[in-house]
């Protein structure tokens, strides 16, 4: 963050100064239990905690009372981070660069930073990290950018209509894609459609001389170019940047030549899953429109790595058990998109002449509204058509999946909890096996993924 003092800080936001002027140096936080030596602590008011009785010990204060500590006082302090973020963003004026989608922003994310990384300078680019895409996690990353930030990198999520319009004030795009439109979070929304329109405002909120980057293989997406002034580059099978020549490996790493204006270039990716494709080909096009040379972005996409942690996690285990912990959160497609990836490991495995047993550690998908049911339930008909030789259901919320998962040729064996699932892999499974752990984030299936690794053979 560039340094300011507090006094210019309530200028910005409107507040009233209590205490001493000091300077922030430091990038803004929330959580008082890691402060950030001269950083602004941003005081909210929650449902369960205040944030005010927190401050002792902070170095500076954002809040709507005084505090302990040097404290600018304002009305709200969300709405006075999102004003602090936008001043703060309009002294720097770096590209930024949006996104948002119902599933694997976070994948296409990290592919673009580390492309953009590569190609510009590790300290040249500032993204999202964690969860940090609604009207906090927002400005946050944006007061993470200096004077040296020539690339900010920002998701955007949205819980409804204007959600993204607002965020697209803090932060706004100069380049912006729309990766995919499912049902993640449809029960908030009422139906996809309404989800369109609330992740269509991104490209909305582009200027003339910008550039939306669409989905061509989904339709709800790609009707969006009636929605933006600026140009548009679509990605898919058939798009302004395409690919051809799949081959994956024996982790369900896929390899492909990226087309891009009539030439192609090879890629290697070292994330495993079909989807991991678009997730590419979707940073490819947002880096493209930064003004990087195809050619040099496929090579760089070749050693990109995930900074994300329990996403598509590939880890073997010291018996041989190879574990994917997809455990950060699901949805019907991205159960879909994992899902897929076992199988392709599974395959790739036995092509390779040492065959391996596909098992799914599967729990709830939470925020599907009416489609609850349904969703669980064509789940459990994508692992049974898929061929998974064996789904665990965590807990009976989730046991829809089982009876999606029932007409197929595999085992379905449906658990009281986390301790129950876990319990069965370490009895069952072992050397020969790829297990997939996979659920909602507050179903927290990553301490049974932890516990698969821990396990050793007798």
């Amino acid at each position: 963050m560039i340094p300011l003092r507090l006094s210019e800080i309530a200028a910005v936001t409107g507040g009233t100064l209590h205490g001493e002027d000091v300077t922030v140096a430091g990038p803004a936080y929330l959580d008082s239990r890691a402060p950030v030596a001269d950083g602004l602590f941003v005081a909210v008011v929650g449902e369960r905690v205040d944030g005010h009785a927190y401050a002792d010990g902070a170095h500076a204060v954002l809040g709507s009372r005084p505090t302990t500590a040097p404290t600018v006082v304002v009305a709200d302090p969300v709405v006075a981070l999102g004003v602090l973020a936008r001043h703060v963003l309009d002294r720097l004026d770096p590209v930024v660069v949006a996104m948002t989608g119902s599933q694997g922003k976070t994948g296409t994310k990290d592919y673009l930073a580390a492309v953009l990384r590569t190609l510009g300078g590790a300290g040249s680019v500032v993204a999202t990290t964690a969860n940090h895409n609604n009207e906090l996690g927002v400005p946050l990353t944006v007061l993470h950018a200096d004077a040296g930030t020539r690339h900010l990198v920002v998701e955007m999520g949205a819980r409804g209509v204007g959600h993204i319009s607002y965020l697209c004030e803090i932060a706004p795009p100069h380049i912006a894609a729309v990766l995919n439109v499912g049902t993640a979070h449809v029960g908030e929304f009422g139906g996809r459609d309404q989800i369109a329109r609330a992740k269509g405002e991104i490209v909305e909120a582009l200027p003339a001389g910008g550039t939306a980057v669409l989905n061509a293989d989904d339709p709800l997406v790609a009707a969006m170019s009636d929605r933006t002034r600026a140009r548009v580059v679509r990605f898919g099978h058939a798009a302004d940047l395409s690919w051809r020549g799949l081959a994956m490996d024996v982790l369900g790493r896929p390899s492909f030549e990226l087309g891009f204006e009539g030439r192609w270039h090879p890629v290697s990716l070292l994330e495993s899953g079909m989807h991991q494709i678009s997730n590419a080909l979707a940073a490819a096009g947002m880096a493209v429109s930064a003004g990087f040379a195809a050619a040099d972005v496929a090579d760089a996409l070749s050693s990109a790595r995930s900074a994300s942690r329990w996403r598509m996690e590939i880890t073997e285990r010291a018996d041989g058990l190879i574990l994917v912990n997809d455990s950060y959160n699901a949805n019907p497609e991205s159960m879909t998109a994992a899902l897929e990836a076992l199988t392709d490991i599974g395959a790739a495995s036995a092509a390779a002449g040492s065959p391996r047993r596909t098992i799914a550690v599967l729990g709830e998908m939470r925020e599907l509204g009416d489609e609850h049911d349904a969703g669980h339930q064509s789940v459990g008909r994508t692992a049974a058509s898929l061929g998974v030789d064996v789904v665990v259901v965590v807990t009976e919320a989730a046991r829809g999946i089982a009876d999606g998962a029932s007409g197929g040729t595999g085992e379905v064996i449906v658990t009281a909890g986390r301790d129950e699932a876990e319990a069965w892999v370490r009895q069952n499974a072992g050397p020969e096996d790829v297990v997939l752990v996979k659920a909602s984030r507050g179903v927290a299936l990553e301490v049974v993924a932890q516990a698969i690794l821990e396990e050793t053979t007798a």
